[in-house]
């Protein structure tokens, strides 16, 4: 699925749908190059799942920032900085990709430890300096959720 998005509030938009959609366990892998709106889109996410405004910081140099809600802890990877996929045991992927909800900046970063069950959600640039397109890709559970989502 390839979504246009305007501007910035279309990408909280998206965000704010895809986490109405989500439970424990679920994991979204965001992809894109720097300032494609990873961040953005996480910020929208974590914002609309906890339901009361709290700052967002990127996990850029943390590497992960946790948030507590009502359906499940959040965690917000960021693995630009990851040297070694092995690194991320020491953030406890495990339990974040079995109890909570994932979202990860820079997938690849951890190759073949990344859930089967996951979404995609590849970020690029347009034209229009403001705009971006989301390509979604479901893969297992996602791909009947996306369907869904589509019909509205």
């Amino acid at each position: 699925m390839t979504i246009n998005l305007a501007d910035e509030q279309a990408t909280l938009d998206l965000a704010a749908t895809l986490a109405g959609h989500t439970k424990a366990g679920d994991v979204i892998a965001l992809s894109g190059e720097l300032g494609a709106g990873k961040t953005t889109f996480a910020r929208g996410f974590i914002q609309t799942k906890r339901k009361t405004p709290e700052e967002v910081p990127s996990p850029t140099f943390t590497l992960v920032q946790t948030y507590e809600t009502g359906d499940a802890m959040i965690h917000h990877f960021d693995f630009y900085r990851l040297n070694d996929p092995e690194e991320a045991y020491e953030l406890d992927i495990e339990d974040a990709f079995v109890t909570g909800i994932s979202l990860i900046e820079w997938p690849e970063k951890i190759g073949a430890l990344i859930p089967a069950e996951r979404l995609d959600i590849r970020l690029e640039f347009s034209k229009n300096p403001q705009a971006r397109q989301a390509i979604l890709t479901g893969h297992r559970g996602w791909i009947a959720r996306l369907q869904e989502i589509e019909r509205g």
